[in-house]
């Protein structure tokens, strides 16, 4: 499981050095290889190879007549990218896929299960300050949600 918020910086290639307490894990469940794509939230998604197949696969046997999974197919199918973790724990990110996401220099990782989110630094703290601060996220839960307890 991918945890935790991790600032990262990203060289002059669009290269991004993969925060060491995950490198072990993705050498031993994928190889070193990823796979990145877009998010509709305007963040890359980063899954190990293994997960992103997973993924793809629902992704793909969604009902090609509905509009909206057609969408989401074209966006995050379309968009995939194969990335490997370098000797140095860095993966290469493609210029267009940086530019979807405004990323720069300073970017933030966040861990979240099975992969990772890529984020502008800037635009994660106004996502995550407009979160925190919503009324509506504590009080429109979803069903499955209502007996969660934290």
């Amino acid at each position: 499981m991918f945890r935790g918020a991790t600032k990262v910086t990203l060289d002059d290639k669009g290269r991004m050095v993969m925060p060491t307490r995950y490198r072990e894990q993705l050498t031993e469940r994928a190889q070193g290889k990823l796979v990145v794509t877009v998010d509709r939230d305007q963040c890359l998604l980063i899954y190990p190879q293994p997960e992103w197949e997973q993924t793809e696969r629902k992704l793909m046997s969604l009902p090609s007549l509905h509009a909206q999974a057609r969408r989401l197919q074209r966006l995050m199918v379309g968009h995939a990218t194969d990335l490997e973790l370098d000797g140095h724990g860095r993966v290469l990110l493609p210029p267009e896929l940086r530019d979807f996401a405004k990323l720069e220099r300073h970017g933030m990782l966040i861990g979240q299960g099975n992969r990772f989110e890529l984020w502008n630094e800037a635009r994660w703290s106004e996502r995550r300050d407009l979160w925190l601060k919503s009324e509506e996220a504590a009080t429109d839960l979803p069903s499955e949600l209502e007996s969660l307890s934290l």
